[in-house]
């Protein structure tokens, strides 16, 4: 072994067993395009909420999409929880940060700001071995599929259209999703009208899916299912609330399309209640909400244990080197909120041509890079 190799080596070594020296965290508003809304609920900015952590001069990155509250509850909280502890040990630091927000509830708020500073610990980790995170975790494909989510309630016919056929004509995505269950399930008529549209945009061979965001009852939802079954619909997403477990199922037995829900996931018990009613065909996973990689990774074996595949929900460049290295996974979201998000303020945002994307494999950790003067300009906490 050369000299200059065994330098690397112990410099490798030092890094990955130093303490982490701090952590930060800060919100940014940004206005959507157009206003958005689904089944249950409308917008018109988002919030993300990015945590970073340093050690040995190096800094990790990660976010979610969250109330601006948590990057208070990162900074004010799991800050002095996470700042000590040995960057390599990852685990026993996401342990610390569950117990500290006992008394704040893991699910919502509190969750979220764990699982951003969970994706920023493995990044660091993989930043201080000088590895790209997906070879960290080490890769069970090398591209990733996805689909094109978007066709909002509120948008009209020519905004629909317009945005499916980007994606489908344009891109070469085969995949695309439409939100449905307008106003709490009151405007079915509306909903198949929209169904029909978008399978005219984007032809017979493209899959269509669908999300009602639980605007429907259980009953309601079986009848959609037939009336769109003229338009090939195969994805039903959160037809009935997540919380009706036997309305899922029951969609799910009387249904064609395949039932997927669990986005709302912060912890296992979660994942495992929907697993064991048999409720969903497939489960959804966001790392951004669930605890990080962490978390997603634990979510990804309870499914595996009951002979499903898993999708991720939203945060598509976040979410690629977890999904590239998850045997049981059907596809990631490409969400079109977050996605002009991710590739406007960070550099390193992933090509969804084709509808495959590629986790970043020409440096190290994730690969994104927060644009902090772009970012800026969104701040508010």
């Amino acid at each position: 072994m050369s000299r200059s190799h065994s330098a690397t080596q112990s410099a490798t070594h030092d890094a990955i067993d130093s303490e982490i020296e701090g952590v930060a965290a800060a919100a940014y508003r940004i206005p959507t395009d157009r206003p958005e809304g689904d089944g249950t609920f409308a917008w018109t900015a988002t919030t993300l909420v990015v945590a970073t952590v340093t050690a040995a001069g190096t800094t990790g990155t990660g976010w979610t999409y969250a109330p601006a509250a948590a990057a208070s509850l990162i900074s004010d909280t799991l800050a002095g929880t996470v700042t000590g502890a040995r960057a390599a040990d990852i685990p026993a630091v996401w342990a610390r940060m569950v117990r500290e927000v006992r008394n704040a509830g893991r699910p919502g708020v509190a969750g979220y700001a764990v699982s951003a500073v969970d994706v920023a610990l493995w990044d660091l980790k993989a930043r201080l071995l000088g590895v790209p995170l997906v070879r960290l975790l080490g890769a069970a494909r090398e591209q990733v599929p996805l689909y094109g989510s978007g066709g909002f309630t509120t948008y009209d016919d020519d905004a629909t259209a317009e945005q499916l056929g980007h994606w489908v004509h344009g891109q070469g995505i085969g995949r695309v999703k439409i939100k449905i269950g307008e106003s709490g399930g009151t405007r079915p008529a509306r909903d198949l009208h929209r169904v029909a549209l978008s399978r005219s945009v984007i032809g017979a061979d493209a899959e269509l899916y669908v999300d009602a965001n639980g605007g429907y009852t259980a009953k309601q939802a079986i009848r959609m299912a037939e009336l769109m079954s003229e338009h090939d619909v195969t994805w039903f997403e959160e037809p009935v609330s997540s919380d009706d477990l036997p309305g899922l199922r029951l969609v799910r037995e009387q249904s064609v399309p395949d039932v997927t829900a669990g986005e709302y996931g912060c912890d296992l018990a979660y994942f495992t209640r929907m697993c064991q009613a048999g409720a969903v065909d497939c489960l959804q996973i966001d790392a951004t909400r669930c605890g990080g990689y962490t978390g997603w990774f634990a979510a990804a074996a309870v499914a595996a244990g009951h002979n499903l595949e898993v999708s991720a929900h939203c945060a598509p460049n976040l979410h690629l080197p977890a999904a590239a290295a998850t045997a049981n996974l059907r596809h990631i979201e490409w969400f079109h909120d977050h996605q002009r998000i991710e590739s406007g303020l960070f550099d390193g945002a992933a090509d969804p041509s084709g509808g495959l994307a590629r986790p970043r494999t020409d440096g190290p950790g994730h690969g994104l890079e927060l644009r902090a003067a772009a970012a800026e300009r969104h701040r508010v906490a």
